[in-house]
């Protein structure tokens, strides 16, 4: 991952807080780990690395890095996720994470329920939201699984570029 710019609280994720103006490396992700989707924020960055867990960095005062900790972070630092993550997507002090089984977990600042569990209390690790509906799960985007139709999860650091594919042969490098 390459972040530039801002890096008051190290969201570049390069080990310092000095603001970048041109695409500077961060620091690793873990060994031999790859980001297969990234979010940033005003204030902390967070990517999907290739085994499906997560890995947050910058400012970290409502637990928005997901680490169990309110420590800001100035490198990549893993999060509490137990599932596999499929997509994120990073607020101003809060995180949410589409999980492999369609659930939705979310962690950091939480004043005024973002986090969709059903309370206002911020969290540090990655917390269930509430139910979506009673057979309901969350879908990546509608404008590829049309009508709601499912899809076989392929492995981490894979994609299928099948809609509605119901067989993971169908899973690309």
């Amino acid at each position: 991952v390459s972040c530039w710019g801002r890096n008051n609280y190290g969201q570049l994720g390069d080990g310092t807080t000095t603001q970048h103006s041109t695409p500077t490396q961060t620091s690793s992700l873990g060994t031999d780990r790859t980001a297969v989707a990234i979010s940033v924020g005003g204030s902390q960055t967070c990517a999907i690395l290739d085994d499906g867990s997560v890995s947050c960095w910058g400012r970290n005062n409502y637990g928005q890095l997901g680490d169990g900790t309110t420590t800001g972070r100035n490198t990549p630092t893993q999060t509490g996720t137990t599932r596999t993550a499929v997509a994120i997507t990073v607020g101003t002090y809060h995180t949410c994470a589409i999980l492999d089984d369609g659930s939705v977990s979310c962690w950091g600042s939480n004043w005024a329920g973002q986090l969709g569990d059903g309370t206002t209390t911020q969290r540090t690790t990655p917390t269930q939201t509430s139910s979506l509906g009673t057979g309901r799960t969350a879908a990546l985007d509608s404008n590829y699984l049309p009508g709601g139709t499912s899809q076989t999860a392929c492995a981490a650091g894979t994609y299928n570029a099948n809609t509605g594919s119901t067989t993971s042969s169908d899973c690309l490098d």
